[in-house]
């Protein structure tokens, strides 16, 4: 026990001496493994040495990590503190904010009712301090204030016919302020404000003219809402001003001057709105007296003569009507449009059976702005150039306001606009990789579900205006036209083969047929954008077919088929079994022959092949274009046929001629009339006529040539 103490201790000591010398300003790295190999007895004190020091990291390790979690752990307290700091700090320079003000607005309360009282000493106090606020100045009169206004504004330019309309306006206050940029906050100019009674006026600097400034913008006040800035170096002493739909950010030149100027903005707004409600409730009683009735001039008239009445007045000094304006430009810069709205339809309710006297024209004028400026940011909301993730459901928030406030055809158009842009760019973004059928997959799947969700959108919102239907029906004949554009450029214009177009075009068939379920059917639409590219692809591989049964009709020896395998000889029935062909057993001899030639069983193949393909793509129009092009493969082979019968002179093989006539005649041209018949559902006179004549061409006798 003594001896594992000591060693014990021994260690410990050994530990704390490695970590001292480890510790020192002087440590060396080399020097110290050299000294440690000379005095190490061998492999076992270097490895023990070794270990001391890896425990001698990890402890060190862990005790950072120890450090770095408590210093953590206080670094988020001090945070919070300094979070409920900041909050109880601004919690109380509102109050402090209020208080002032209500001091301030008792005050001048106090001096006005003195005034009234005593005015000699009214005026007297007012020569001892010329530099009362102009708002407070009564003794001046209009005249004096006008003057003032008058005096400053004459070194504004193009503001001259502001000063005639408005007599009764006067200057609270002014200054200079620098315009920031509100999105990149850089600088745009110096300006100099002018503060009045009833509305701002902001004036730029002219760089030329010393004093001299341009008229730039005039915001009445009760459209204007301020807000302050919160100071983030080396931004700072700075505030907002909010006049829907824009924003201006003005610096002042310190901290004093921009408290001034919030001061002062909210109380003049304030006694712009006291002085508006005193007019109000003014008016009203005035409204309210009947008028006097006038003596009735005819004794006997008295009768019959029914008395005047009075004129109904409206009452506005509702304080929920007087704060109306404002709510209004609060809603709408919070972008809560559904709050905006109600106040509108609890207005329109109050005022709906009311007279429309001179103060309900006033008031609608203030807010048919209001509803100006509501449109234009909801019409914004479902501009192209908004983000169009979402969905349609993204925009029924702007298109249910937009049908409330009574402009269902512009929410119609704009709905539509936004759902278009937002298909031609999932379109667009789909990438062109691997098989073309693959992509009409993708393509066929993104553009329909894109149209369902739209329609069923459209449906839930426009339910209650059916005229807007005949508009969706029209935006998706053009959006149907964008994805046949997509299709045709990645299916015909590659010039796949018919087999890929013919399957394309029936995925996209089987997705425009989902569209049933909402009761709308666009496969009329999208045969007719197709028509011509089918066209065109029925022709092409009609013309290739025909080149390639030239070319094997030129080098036709007229012998029979030799598969060489049995394996060869079933694949061939099970291909003939496919086309239709199901008599072909007798046409087989011996071994793995065949009694027909090379020729008429590839033109059997390539005929049936093209066939299948064509009833795929098949719908009414292209009936014409099937059919002939279906007789004008059949007469090559028919008339080679006819010709070689005309022009063989050995015995034996004008026999197998004669028995490949028949396969054609017999075999192949039924099948073919039977198929067409079942995928068209009507019979085709064309093909009768070609399968009843035995000839379908006179030949020359004497002739020797093809007539093909």
């Amino acid at each position: 026990m003594a001896l594992a103490l000591a060693l014990g201790e021994g260690a410990a000591g050994g530990g704390s001496r490695l970590r001292r010398r480890l510790e020192s300003g002087s440590y060396a790295a080399e020097e110290y493994v050299r000294a440690l190999s000379q005095q190490s007895d061998g492999d076992r004190d270097l490895q023990e040495h070794r270990q001391r020091i890896q425990a001698l990291s990890e402890e060190t390790a862990q005790s950072l990590k120890r450090n770095v979690y408590q210093n953590y752990r206080q670094f988020i307290e001090t945070a919070r503190e300094i979070s409920y700091l900041e909050s109880e700090m601004y919690q109380l320079s509102h109050i402090l904010t209020e208080q002032k003000g209500i001091m301030e607005a008792v005050a001048q309360a106090l001096l006005q009712q003195a005034d009234r009282d005593d005015p000699a000493l009214g005026a007297a106090r007012r020569a001892a301090d010329p530099f009362l606020p102009l708002s407070a100045k009564d003794a001046a009169g209009e005249e004096g204030r006008q003057r003032s206004l008058t005096t400053l504004l004459e070194k504004v330019e193009g503001c001259r016919e502001l000063l005639p309309e408005s007599p009764g306006k006067f200057l609270v206050y002014n200054g200079d302020l620098v315009e920031y940029d509100a999105d990149q906050m850089l600088q745009v100019q110096r300006v100099h404000a002018f503060l009045m009674n009833d509305c701002l006026l902001v004036a730029a600097w002219l760089p030329n003219r010393r004093g001299a400034y341009r008229y730039e913008a005039l915001y009445p006040l009760d459209g204007l809402a301020v807000v302050n800035v919160k100071d983030n170096p080396p931004m700072k002493d700075m505030f907002k001003l909010l006049m829907f739909p824009e924003s201006r950010i003005f610096q002042a030149e310190n901290a004093k001057i921009k408290k001034e100027w919030l001061e002062v903005l909210e109380e003049t707004k304030r006694n712009r709105a006291l002085s508006e409600k005193r007019r109000l409730e003014q008016e009203a009683p005035a409204r309210a007296a009947p008028p006097t009735p006038p003596e009735a001039a005819n004794p006997f008239d008295e009768e019959d003569e029914e008395e005047a009445p009075p004129e109904e007045t409206v009452d506005l000094s509702l304080e929920w009507i007087q704060e109306l304006p404002e709510d209004l430009d609060v809603c709408i810069a919070q972008r809560d449009f559904e709050g905006a709205v109600d106040l509108l339809d609890k207005l329109n309710e109050y005022l709906g059976d009311k007279p429309v006297t001179q103060p309900v024209r006033e008031l609608r004028v203030k807010v048919d702005e209001r509803i100006r400026q509501l449109t234009e940011v909801l019409v914004f909301e479902l501009s192209p150039d908004r983000s169009l993730r979402g969905g349609p459901r993204a925009t029924r928030r702007a298109v249910s306001q937009l049908i409330r406030l009574g402009q269902s055809t512009k929410a119609c158009e704009l709905f539509l606009r936004n759902r278009e842009a937002a298909v031609h760019t999932a379109i667009r973004q789909l990438r062109i990789e691997g098989a073309t059928l693959l992509y009409i997959h993708k393509l066929c799947h993104v553009f329909f579900t894109s149209l369902l969700e739209t329609a069923r959108e459209f449906e839930t919102d426009f339910a209650g205006n059916s005229g807007c239907y005949s508009a969706f029906v029209v935006w998706a004949r053009s959006a149907m036209r964008m994805f046949v554009d997509a299709f045709s450029k990645q299916v015909f214009d590659s010039k796949e083969s018919l087999s890929t177009a013919a399957e394309c075009v029936k995925v996209a068939k089987e997705h425009c047929k989902q569209l049933s379920e909402i009761g709308l059917d666009l496969t009329f639409i999208i045969h007719a954008l197709l028509v011509k590219d089918i066209k065109g692809a029925l022709q092409s591989y009609k013309d290739i077919i025909i080149e390639a049964t030239k070319h094997r009709n030129s080098e036709e020896m007229w012998r029979r088929m030799n598969l060489m395998t049995p394996e060869a000889l079933g694949k061939l029935r099970e291909e003939m079994r496919s086309c239709g062909v199901t008599t072909f057993d007798q046409y087989t001899g011996d071994d793995c022959w065949v009694n027909l030639s090379y020729t008429v069983v590839a033109f059997t193949k390539q005929t049936m092949a093209f066939l299948e393909e064509a009833l795929k793509l098949y719908f009414p129009e292209l009936h014409m274009v099937l059919l002939e092009s279906l007789v004008e493969i059949i007469l090559v082979a028919v008339q080679h046929v006819d010709y070689s019968l005309r022009c063989e002179q050995d015995p034996e093989k004008k026999t197998f001629v004669r028995q490949n006539a028949s396969f054609l005649y017999e075999t192949v041209l039924p099948v073919v009339e039977k198929r067409f018949e079942e995928g068209v559902g009507k019979p085709a006179k064309q093909l009768q006529d070609l399968r009843n004549a035995s000839r379908l061409m006179r030949i020359n006798p004497e002739s020797t040539t093809s007539v093909v």
